[in-house]
């Protein structure tokens, strides 16, 4: 029997469909027993998992593992499950141990390291251990592992990107999918789908390009919309968040799709790239609005095209295109949702600074724009930002237990108060200009801010944002112990 365990996700424990472990589960479904726990739905994982290993006789336990809070609530869980089966098997997969497997690897709690899309190296790992084949000798695509006696840690390629059309639907019926229906800005029934995996870009600031190295593969957009139909007729969803890394990837893809779902009067959401949005045609702009895309999720990065370039954004990324695809959202209807990286070396001052005036340009151009602002957070892949972070002293943990310390627990969400090039001073600016910024401008993915609420912080948020003075905004946060507004709430993050 297999276990695959899905770590909380959030502080909060915000149920989304885990899609990697349905992904696993398909491709196990005819071959092995396997079950699904969620740590997003459970109260007592160890517990919920210690039994299930001892009643089902569970030899492998598969765990996906992104950084920040699924990596803390991972870290003990498993360190408490080896030391109530020492025999048991645990095999790591995801993000955070495909970029850190030697750091993963070097714990007393991980076994094995799936790196990349682990759909067939998970399956092939599993067939090798029921059969005795040492994967030392052998290797598997994909896996890394410790050689027994010396532990040196042993690795492979990355698994590559799989044809998403040949893969097996996901088995919803092992999950209880109406844990899953939660209400959002887009729909109060709203489910989750991942269509494609990859992005054929490589920004240097991404982890996604550890995972696919440039590719990029979708399912048809017949079976997309035959997904979501699936997600209507049998779940009663009203609305669908994807998390592809790149869902616009293919205008001719985008059109069929959105003309298959314009029928089911459904809201949904994903992610895309400006260049790519600016070369859609007015037709098929036309068929995301009818179909009911209601707002995409955009990487603008920078107020600087020095730092675009610096950045390796490819393409024809511009802050002018910024601009103009806000202006033409505007027209659709359709909300553009802006993320900043702030403070990239080696001048961070003048990035954050080139960043906030930008800003003021994008609201001006189109007021409904949603931004996210994150520090830059440095990733192990080779480039001139990489190379200028180290330079400036940075270096990742070298264990687990310090990448949940308290120190590192906001890095993976792009908060960090610990990067060596960015200090109190500019890090205190970034803040408080985001909180004058969402109090002038509430964001609409907070379903709480209704009525007086908006219209209260809108005139807190006025005199600062209109003097462009946003040190020390100390009526902002006493308003916000009452309000509790936030910045917006990107959907699949």
């Amino acid at each position: 029997m297999i276990l695959l365990y899905n770590p909380q996700s959030s502080a909060n424990k915000k149920p989304v469909i885990p899609m990697a472990l349905l992904a696993l589960g398909a491709v196990l479904e005819s071959v092995y027993e396997y079950q699904i726990v969620d740590g997003n739905l459970v109260t007592d994982p160890v517990g919920s998992m210690s039994q299930m290993i001892r009643s089902k006789k569970v030899d492998i336990l598969g765990v996906t593992v992104m950084g920040g809070q699924q990596l803390e609530n991972a870290i003990p869980v498993c360190r408490a499950l080896r030391i109530l089966f020492p025999e048991l098997t645990i095999v790591w997969g995801g993000y955070f141990p495909t970029q850190h497997y030697d750091v993963c690897l070097q714990s007393s709690y991980v076994d094995y390291v799936v790196r990349g899309h682990g759909e067939y190296p998970f399956i092939e790992l599993i067939t090798a251990l029921r059969n005795g084949r040492d994967v030392i000798t052998n290797p598997i695509e994909g896996v890394a592992c410790r050689e027994p006696v010396s532990c040196t840690v042993i690795s492979s390629n990355v698994a590559q990107v799989p044809q998403t059309e040949e893969l097996p639907w996901f088995p919803y019926h092992r999950i209880d999918m109406s844990r899953y229906l939660r209400k959002t800005y887009l729909g109060r029934r709203t489910l989750s789908h991942h269509s494609s995996y990859g992005c054929p870009f490589y920004c240097n600031f991404c982890a996604v390009v550890n995972m696919v190295n440039g590719r990029w593969k979708a399912q048809s957009a017949k079976r997309t919309a035959d997904t979501v139909q699936h997600l209507v007729s049998q779940y009663g969803a009203d609305s669908i968040e994807f998390f592809d890394n790149n869902f616009f990837v293919n205008e001719r893809r985008t059109a069929e799709f959105s003309d298959r779902v314009a029928v089911l009067d459904i809201n949904w959401w994903g992610e895309a790239r400006i260049d790519t949005m600016m070369k859609y045609s007015d037709s098929t702009w036309q068929k995301m609005q009818k179909s009911g895309l209601k707002m995409v999720f955009l990487g603008a990065e920078s107020g600087s095209d020095e730092t675009l370039q610096r950045m390796n954004k490819g393409g024809k990324a511009s802050i002018e295109k910024t601009l103009e695809l806000a202006a033409r959202m505007k027209t659709y209807g359709i909300i553009p949702e802006y993320s900043f990286v702030m403070g990239n070396p080696p001048e961070p001052k003048k990035d954050i600074e080139d960043t906030i005036r930008f800003i003021r340009k994008v609201k001006r151009v189109n007021p409904a724009t949603e931004i996210i602002m994150y520090m830059y957070t440095p990733v192990p892949l080779s480039g001139e930002l990489f190379d200028q972070a180290k330079a400036s002293g940075f270096a990742f943990p070298e264990t687990l237990e310090e990448w949940i310390s308290p120190q590192w627990k906001d890095f993976a969400q792009r908060r960090s108060h610990n990067l060596p090039w960015i200090k109190d001073p500019l890090r205190r600016q970034v803040h408080n200009f985001e909180r004058v910024l969402n109090a002038y401008y509430p964001t609409t993915t907070d379903t709480r801010l209704q009525g007086w609420m908006r219209k209260a912080l809108q005139l807190a948020g006025s005199l600062g944002y209109h003097l462009n003075y946003y040190d020390y905004p100390l009526e902002l946060k006493a308003l916000q112990r009452l309000i509790h507004y936030q910045r917006p709430e990107t959907s699949g993050f």
